[in-house]
């Protein structure tokens, strides 16, 4: 378990401080087919793991899966609206108005950071070490974890440019950037010893895959989508791509 909350924490922290060095016209030559990359990983997880291990933990009420999997989706969604699209790489730099500009510099934008604190948390949550919540969770851990961390990376690197932009300088950054990176190991820990097993085992577990499987779906097909907006045939993004799927279809 301590293996994958480094997973989890290192990347954010490195694209902290990949972000500390590049300015951000220079980051969409990687980024974008990072994002393509991790797109394609978290459906294919989501479709070939997820989503079956969230039915098979509930065979008497499938439906209740699906409306969870819908409470995922367009949860993410709504949280969109307040964290801006951070978590597939969106930065949001756009000059503000003279009356703007006094407001935002310098002030942490807390509603889009409590977003993703929210959507990292969460994900965390589903990463449990043991499988007596029934399925196999133990066998695809580590690959749900690379796939949180790969999507995490970023969003990290959206969210410390935009706060070096609001904030002056990245060292105001780095605390608001840890509690980021804090937020899904915390998760783990909760999900693996604040939860009874009487609870999981009652349906909550569940819940959250299908909770978190809606999510994943969004963010991955949004990722998707965008990394190709002109629906033209673009040779790197595909071969991330492809190699997002079959990374994913090997470890699942």
């Amino acid at each position: 378990m301590w293996i994958a909350i480094l997973m989890l924490l290192l990347p954010v922290l490195g694209a902290g401080w990949a972000a500390g060095c590049l300015p951000v016209q220079r980051s969409g030559g990687w980024l974008k087919p990072l994002l393509a990359f991790s797109g394609a990983y978290l459906f294919t997880l989501t479709v070939t793991h997820l989503l079956p291990e969230a039915l098979t933990l509930d065979p008497a009420h499938p439906q209740r899966v699906g409306y969870w999997v819908l409470a995922g989706f367009f949860g993410q969604m709504l949280l969109e609206l307040v964290s801006q699209g951070v978590e597939h790489g969106h930065v949001h730099v756009h000059p503000p108005t003279h009356g703007q500009a006094a407001l935002m510099v310098g002030r942490v934008p807390l509603g889009l950071l409590g977003a993703l604190v929210l959507h990292s948390f969460v994900e965390g949550s589903i990463l449990l070490v043991n499988s007596n919540v029934g399925g196999d969770v133990s066998n695809s851990f580590y690959a749900i974890a690379a796939g949180v961390a790969l999507h995490h990376v970023p969003a990290a690197f959206a969210l410390a440019t935009l706060l070096r932009l609001r904030l002056g300088s990245m060292g105001r950054a780095w605390p608001w950037l840890a509690l980021f990176a804090l937020a899904s190991p915390l998760g783990v820990l909760v999900g693996n010893y604040g939860l009874p097993p009487a609870l999981l085992q009652g349906g909550l577990y569940a819940a959250l895959l299908g909770l978190v499987a809606g999510s994943f779906l969004h963010v991955s097909t949004t990722i998707l989508f965008e990394t190709s907006p002109e629906h033209r045939l673009n040779w790197p993004k595909l071969a991330a791509t492809l190699a997002g799927l079959v990374l994913a279809l090997a470890v699942a």
